[in-house]
């Protein structure tokens, strides 16, 4: 398999791999550390990425300690392919504990991450600029506009967001276009089969305004490879790491990758990344070989009824006020007895050049 179907990211023309390449554990630096990598124990698996036709790079300024950039620039200009990747980097994270003004997302710090990060990635653009974390603080204005700023000078192609309330999204997105700004177009969150309250009101609002997510931790930490188990030994095995429900959602995984012959990782990778909204899923490896299988997650298609029993197992139960807008509370009190929907199948068939 190889990564060469490409489809744009949110409302915009930029063509991205529907597996990113995550690189948090470039480096050694921080308390990435304990598991991070050298620069010639991470050159396999970058090259294994390009080799396979991925072109879109995930990292951030606070990944080890901003290793992970200096590695992923000398690695991109070796393999001579600055152009050919889409090439996305974040921040948010303090760089100076004594420095008020050293993190968080207002302008100064924006302008001053963003010019630190140009220069350990080695270029002097970065097609993808992500707010990293919500702050509580910056007026959204202020980073709309920031990021505006340098769209328009050529230091940025496009702006987006990562971990934020759906709220802060949708009014950043609202407020751009307003005022001719430049519009977010990508949304960074934690998506898998053990985590899925961003189908609340994330991803429905990326859907309507234009927001490609892009989701990080498809395999919840390594948790849904099925090598942990309850009661068992590793990192992840503490009962007080996950609940029952989680523990008992193993099974259906399990039972589903044993069907088609393939891994739990590989059935959690492609259940996350062909999901509804969902621009692209982030997958980190230690080694080439390891990539090499979370690429092969595109190989095979989940059978409906397959996907039903994960959904199913899955499942998150609307709570409060979300109650009121399942398909059953409206048919009950918006349209009793009726079938009312948006569009029926086929109106908008999907735009192919192949």
């Amino acid at each position: 398999m190889s990564l060469d179907q490409y489809y744009l990211l949110g409302r915009s023309g930029l063509r991205v791999s529907r597996l990113a390449l995550g690189t948090m554990n470039f480096g050694t630096g921080g308390f990435h550390a304990a598991y991070g990598k050298t620069e010639d124990e991470v050159r396999p698996i970058f090259r294994r990425y390009l080799d396979e036709g991925g072109n879109f790079v995930d990292t951030a300024d606070f990944y080890t300690v901003g290793e992970s950039e200096t590695i992923l620039g000398k690695l991109i200009t070796e393999a001579g392919v600055r152009d050919r990747v889409v090439l996305t980097t974040k921040f948010t994270n303090s760089v100076d504990p004594a420095d008020p003004n050293a993190g968080g997302n207002g302008r100064k710090h924006m302008i001053r991450a963003l010019e630190a990060s140009l220069r350990r990635l080695g270029t002097d653009y970065v097609d993808l600029f992500l707010l990293h974390t919500w702050d509580r603080l910056t007026p959204v204005e202020e980073v709309v506009r920031t990021l505006d700023d340098l769209v328009r000078a050529g230091k940025i192609r496009y702006a987006g967001l990562s971990d934020v309330p759906a709220w802060y999204a949708a009014k950043a997105q609202t407020y751009a276009e307003a005022h001719s700004l430049t519009p977010m177009i990508n949304l960074q969150l934690p998506y898998s089969l053990v985590q899925r309250e961003i189908e609340t009101e994330h991803v429905p609002m990326g859907q309507h305004l234009g927001l490609g997510i892009t989701a990080w931790s498809p395999l919840a930490g390594g948790f849904l490879t099925g090598k942990y188990r309850n009661g068992g030994s590793g990192r992840l095995s503490a009962a007080d790491t996950w609940s029952e429900r989680e523990w008992q959602l193993l099974k259906p995984l399990e039972e589903v990758a044993g069907k088609l012959g393939v891994s739990m990782a590989q059935v959690a990778i492609n259940w996350v990344a062909t999901q509804p909204g969902i621009a692209s899923a982030i997958v980190g490896a230690s080694s080439a070989d390891q990539l090499g299988k979370s690429m092969a997650a595109l190989d095979f298609e989940i059978p409906a009824e397959l996907r039903v029993l994960l959904d199913e197992a899955s499942a998150v139960a609307p709570a409060s006020v979300y109650r009121m807008f399942t398909p059953e509370y409206q048919n009950w009190i918006v349209a009793p007895g009726l079938k009312v929907g948006d569009k029926p199948e086929g109106y908008a068939p999907a735009v192919r050049n192949w």
